[in-house]
């Protein structure tokens, strides 16, 4: 699913300081262990990562692009629970290389990765050993715990509504509007693609958004942040 890019080492490394800077302290026997062990991957948009049920062998780091994390119930309903971008990592990743469980959830690829990758056992090897590489780690599995925290309160208590709004207004294009289709809206808040459209129907009703195959043009974008900011 990957492909080295082998004599990278000094490119990546170079990197390192800017997109993760807490492992710019790390001391010189670990930033060793990193260089050798670590290993420079290009993934191609579209390769599924990991699968729930899975085992976990390998910490990757973000260089450049997008990975989409998702989770699929037993009714086949999907949620998107995060994304990993340039300079972050995946804190589903790194759950389950420390408790060596399989994954919860799958991974996408949704841009071109260029990444790097850990083997489980030089991860291990750091975390027993750096200070910093352990700041760096569980300094990203908070911060994104934060993150996944509020959107378990989104889902469980929010307006779907809102936070249809909420995400049409954010994520509109510099010609304001989203090529995406209702189906992907509701994995993306974690409910149905019946709820969607008919949020969707009203929001056109009231002249917020125009709809057609595929794609949805924000009319007043003013207006449906306003509404997402309604408690």
């Amino acid at each position: 699913m990957t492909n080295e890019r082998a004599g990278e080492r000094t490119d990546w490394a170079a990197l390192i300081p800017a997109l993760f800077p807490t492992l710019a302290r790390l001391e010189p026997d670990s930033a060793a262990c990193l260089g050798n062990a670590g290993r420079r991957v290009n993934v191609p948009r579209g390769t599924v990562l990991f699968r729930a049920g899975d085992r976990c062998h390998t910490f990757m780091m973000v260089l450049d692009g997008a990975v989409r994390v998702q989770m699929a119930s037993e009714t086949g309903r999907e949620i998107v629970l995060y994304r990993v971008s340039r300079g972050e990592t995946c804190i589903v990743t790194t759950a389950c290389l420390l408790t060596d469980n399989p994954y919860s959830a799958e991974a996408v690829a949704e841009t071109d990765i260029d990444a790097v990758a850990l083997a489980a056992g030089p991860f291990h090897d750091l975390v027993a050993r750096s200070a910093a590489f352990r700041d760096f780690v569980f300094a990203s599995f908070g911060n994104r715990l934060t993150g996944m925290m509020m959107l378990i309160e989104e889902v469980a208590f929010g307006r779907v509504d809102l936070r249809l709004a909420r995400f049409l207004a954010d994520r509109r294009d510099g010609a304001d509007g989203l090529d995406i289709t209702h189906q992907a809206l509701a994995v993306e808040l974690g409910t149905a693609r019946e709820v969607v459209s008919r949020q969707l129907k009203e929001f056109e009703r009231r002249g917020l958004v125009a709809l057609s195959r595929g794609r949805i043009q924000v009319l007043d974008p003013a207006a449906l942040m306003a509404l997402a900011e309604d408690r």
